[in-house]
């Protein structure tokens, strides 16, 4: 055991260290600038645990209700050895519906080591002949060679590693064969209404596909394969309206991929992150909670209103930034150049002298902010 992986431990306590997937490392993604999360992500802490212990409960997650919508769905769009699906996906890439499909079931089984080899196996065994383009720009896709039937891979394990910890990822689906390359297809009960999806999931399904895009193209690179015979395009099914009738759109991942994997390195470099942690910090959820709660008000944190919506701690970061400009959203916090303490900001903007020439604009601003909020409330 390393130096950082024994820090990492000793961060923990006794506790075995929770095992990323890729919702987690998707919400990753969104506060990349915050120290506490880094630190405690790469740990492997359980931060619900943490957060119920310190007094500030995490309040979000999906509802059983939600759950079993969703995984009904999916049973449904990949009924018939995933005919529909198939069609769905095809008609959306712009090729000719094949045929014939080979359906591979790659979810059966608890281990998931023996479930990622048979996957690599397989999906190494279906890439496209070569000859395939895979620098083609998008809308390029040619069908499939006659003879060459497409293969669906339902639930292939794929991997990344985390901090040092090779973690396990399940995509829904994985398609090859279709335009000369992998396509992956996740499969979502969130429905797509005159053409609209709710932005705040269409964006985490984004973020969520492009790290099994990246998965499946790091899977091909160890097998001395071309890495971009994985498609940036992956395909999101989704109810219709308000009926249950799927429809696939295409989802253009290449700016996540580049955020996914910026934030993975920077999770490779926890030695560097650490280096600026205090050495008796702890987040051991059994410590004392005063204690905990302490020790983590010494680690930085970069909290903004949609911490709210994807990390267990943000609660406890929320109380702890009340009366900071960052508890009004980064792009107030960056509007108001650096003012960090509101109260500061009401001063200002009532006419307190400044004499930080850095501040003079920032005031400036509000208090012309705070005259035409005057003059607006003397109108109504």
């Amino acid at each position: 055991m390393t130096g950082t992986e024994q820090r990492l431990a000793a961060i923990r306590g006794d506790a075995p260290a929770k095992r990323h997937n890729a919702r987690t490392l998707a919400a990753l993604t969104g506060n990349p600038g915050c120290t506490r999360r880094a630190v405690l992500d790469g740990a492997g802490v359980d931060k619900p645990a943490l957060a119920e212990r310190v007094g500030f409960p995490a309040r979000f997650g999906q509802s059983r209700f939600a759950i079993t919508r969703g995984n009904t769905f999916e049973a449904q769009v990949k009924a018939d050895g995933g005919a529909e699906l198939l069609r769905l996906v095809a008609e959306r890439l712009g090729v000719p519906v094949p045929a014939a499909a080979r359906w591979t079931d790659l979810g059966d089984g608890d281990d998931h080591a023996d479930r990622a080899r048979r996957s690599a196996t397989l999906l190494t065994e279906a890439l496209p002949p070569t000859g395939s383009r895979p620098d083609e720009p998008a809308g390029a896709e040619e069908p499939s060679p006659a003879g060459e039937p497409a293969a669906l891979f339902d639930h292939p394990m794929l991997g990344l590693v985390v901090a040092g910890q090779r973690v396990h990822l399940e995509p829904d689906l994985v398609a090859a064969q279709l335009g000369g390359r992998f396509h992956v297809v996740e499969i979502k009960s969130f429905p797509v209404i005159d053409g609209q999806a709710d932005p705040a999931k269409l964006a985490a399904a984004a973020v969520q596909s492009a790290v099994y895009v990246l998965a499946l193209r790091e899977l091909l690179t160890a097998r001395g394969h071309d890495p971009h015979l994985v498609s940036h395009e992956v395909v999101l099914v989704c109810p219709r309206d308000f009926s249950n009738a799927p429809v696939a759109h295409l989802l253009d991942v290449r700016r996540q991929l580049l955020v996914v994997r910026r934030q993975l390195d920077r999770m490779d470099r926890l030695d560097t992150l650490l280096a600026e942690v205090p050495a008796d910090f702890t987040a051991d959820p059994v410590a004392d909670p005063a204690t905990l709660a302490g020790s983590l008000a010494r680690v930085p944190a970069r909290y903004a209103p949609d911490c709210l919506a994807s990390c267990e701690l943000a609660y406890f970061c929320r109380h702890e930034a009340r009366g900071q400009t960052g508890a009004l959203g980064r792009p107030v916090r960056e509007a108001l150049g650096g003012i960090a303490d509101i109260d500061e900001v009401l001063a200002l903007a009532g006419g307190e002298t400044v004499t930080d020439p850095e501040r003079a604009e920032a005031a400036a601003l509000l208090r012309t902010a705070a005259r035409l909020r005057a003059d607006a409330l003397a109108t109504a």
